[in-house]
């Protein structure tokens, strides 16, 4: 047996270099290239193995830990799980910022390696620069704080170790069930030794990307619970994205009268232009689906973690029985779920086969098109909106002074909803557009169609701030030919925007739409929708008395954008929204367009219900009428 001697880092760019998925009989390699911020605990290990030879590797330089992280995060989701850029940081804070990215792609089951330094194995210089000293266990670094967030860990601390974590590693990364984070954390020391690793572990390896087939018992059980249904609805989660069954959902839904509702992660994956397709629901969701779920009696959960907002926590389809379809037992078994436990579209195509001799057809007959048409007018009416119409009654709850004193703060007119109708139908039909967190993901889900697969980018599993931006290089970097926009709001922006330099840098052009409402304008309606009042959710000077009351802290982004090399844009109506994505179009260089959008101008309500832990007690009258209608809706909700 012939062998090669190499350093361990050295060997682990050697071996990403040679990894494959296959899919459906398409090969394809899988480790596109690695994002890299050096440090004292990766620059002489894994940096010099890079320097010297990376292979077919490309090597992407980020700005911050957890911002490359979503961006490589966001790059295997626009591949469908397909490919992916490893993560390289230094020890200590270096790896501690990539903690919530990591955990990102665990709860959103996204493919995502990172190689983290760590302290010396040897520990002969301890505590070394940045260490994390635990007086319990000199065992113990920051990257144990990785165990939790990832689907697989582990640390080298022999060279040998190598090979069966990179193994254990890659197996995790390319299963459709257990994927996620994967974190492989690499003492300073370590990575430069050497050892005579086995030629035939860098051969080139084929890992196949399996589609489930169903149990003959289950799909039995399953067509037998739909043949009884007179209103079946089915939920199209992130499960028929990963499949790319959408093709097959339409067809199935056509051929059976079945209605069918989206998610934030299956959004696109089926044509929103879809006769059959009421949009988003539960508590992002849309009017029409949310009136649909409260007919159904059956619901039909394709690859959907059920998680609350989809069920507006428990208490949506409550008069229906559930049909989990998914690959993960853990997922398909929620509200007491009858399972079938396969691959999306071979479910689909399974339960075809099992309906089509029966004549089924469900019992909607002409209810989807009265649903759509009434939504129709409601849009119509967000699209239009002027702050002028009061745009909800309990609006009149809030503090509307906040809202004429930004319009005269920005000069502006501008509602969030007629911005979002706007951008849908200037920018590209192809367009991707990403967002995270706020209340855009909400206006976003109940307003954005689109027919151009897989042109929606939402996180929405863990709706982490900060990942709008850095998901737009992502996406950019997995389709370079396509325009891609971050929607995002002020307060995201200001957390975490640095990969927008990075896209600079690297000369793909990303575009940020910034709503800005000189706050955060989705908690801020959280807290005063449930009685507490405005309290530190609005960005406002410190008053003399010590309290965050004073005048609206004015932000100019257009500025910060400049200051970067991004061509920007400040916007206060539609017309010149409207002139800026034009003139963004033609930009070669990443943009930024600052949309100054008034507070409380975003949607909500649509017969669903999101619960939050209100105070039970409270000197406040209005707090205690949140907390009797809460105790209200949990009465008529599922218990588990």
């Amino acid at each position: 047996m012939s062998s090669i001697k190499m350093t361990v880092a050295q060997a682990i760019v050697k071996f990403l270099d040679n990894q494959y998925v296959s899919f459906e009989g398409k090969e394809s390699k899988f480790v596109e290239g690695i994002f890299t911020i050096f440090g004292h605990g990766n620059v002489v290990g894994l940096g010099q193995a890079l320097d010297e030879n990376p292979y077919g590797l490309k090597v992407f330089q980020g700005r911050n830990e957890q911002g490359m992280t979503h961006a490589a995060t966001a790059f295997a989701k626009q591949h469908n799980r397909r490919k992916i850029i490893a993560v390289t940081s230094s020890v200590g804070p270096g790896a501690a910022n990539m903690l919530t990215a990591a955990a990102t792609a665990t709860v959103n089951k996204i493919p995502l390696l990172l190689f983290p330094g760590d302290v010396f194995s040897t520990r002969q210089p301890n505590p070394v620069l940045q260490q994390l000293e635990v007086e319990s266990s000199l065992n113990i670094s920051t990257n144990d704080a990785f165990r939790p967030l990832c689907r697989y860990f582990d640390r080298i601390d022999r060279p040998e170790q190598l090979m069966s974590a990179l193994l254990s590693a890659f197996r995790v990364l390319t299963s459709v069930e257990e994927t996620g984070a994967v974190c492989v954390a690499l003492p300073q020391d370590v990575q430069g030794e050497s050892y005579e690793y086995p030629e035939e572990f860098f051969a080139k390896r084929v890992h196949l990307i399996r589609r489930q087939p169903v149990v003959s018992q289950e799909l039995d059980e399953a067509v037998e619970l739909i043949k009884n249904a007179k209103k079946p609805l089915m939920i199209c989660g992130g499960g028929v994205r990963y499949s790319e069954a959408g093709k097959e959902l339409e067809e199935f839904a056509a051929k059976y009268n079945i209605l069918f509702a989206e998610t934030q992660a299956g959004k696109s994956a089926c044509k929103s232009s879809h006769p059959l397709n009421l949009g988003g629901i539960g508590v992002t969701g849309n009017l029409c689906a949310n009136k649909a779920a409260n007919e159904a009696d059956l619901v039909i959960a394709l690859g959907s973690r059920l998680t609350d907002f989809s069920t507006s926590s428990k208490s949506g389809f409550i008069k229906a029985k559930v049909l989990g379809v998914n690959i993960s037992e853990f997922h398909a078994a929620k509200l007491e779920a009858k399972m079938l436990i396969a691959d999306i579209k071979e479910a689909l195509k399974s339960l075809d086969t099992g309906l089509s001799t029966l004549n089924y057809k469900s019992a909607w007959e002409s209810k989807p098109k009265s649903l759509k048409e009434e939504w129709d007018k409601e849009y119509e009416r967000l699209a239009g909106y002027r702050y002028d119409e009061k745009f909800e009654p309990e609006v009149k709850a809030y503090r509307e002074g906040s809202i004429e004193e930004f319009a005269k703060l920005a000069d502006t007119e501008l509602t969030q909803t007629s911005a979002i109708a706007l951008i849908r139908d200037i920018i590209d039909k192809d367009a991707i557009i990403t967002g995270a967190s706020g209340s855009l993901p909400g206006c976003l889900q109940r307003m954005w169609t689109t027919d151009s697969l897989y042109s929606y980018h939402m996180e929405y599993g863990y709706s982490c701030m900060g990942y709008e931006v850095a998901s737009a290089l992502g996406c950019k970097l997995a389709e370079p030919k396509k325009e891609v926009y971050a929607m995002a709001g002020d307060g995201s922006f200001q957390m975490l925007h640095s990969e927008f330099a990075t896209s600079i840098m690297e000369g793909e052009k990303i575009n940020i739409l910034l709503f800005d409402n000189s706050g955060f304008g989705c908690i801020n309606n959280l807290q005063m929708s449930n009685g507490i009042g405005s309290f530190a959710t609005e960005f406002r000077y410190r008053t003399e008395n010590g309290k965050l009351e004073g005048a609206l802290v004015p932000v100019d982004y257009a500025k910060i954008a400049e200051g970067y090399g991004a061509k920007a844009y400040t916007v206060r109506n539609l017309e010149e929204l409207k002139k800026a994505l034009e003139a963004a179009k033609d930009e070669k260089v990443s943009t930024l367009i600052d949309i100054k959008v008034l507070p409380k101008t975003m949607t909500s309500g649509y017969e669903a219900w999101w619960h939050v832990g209100i105070a039970s007690s409270s000197e406040k009258p209005s707090v205690n009428k949140a907390y009797k209608n809460k105790e209200e809706n949990l009465a008529k909700a599922r218990k588990y």
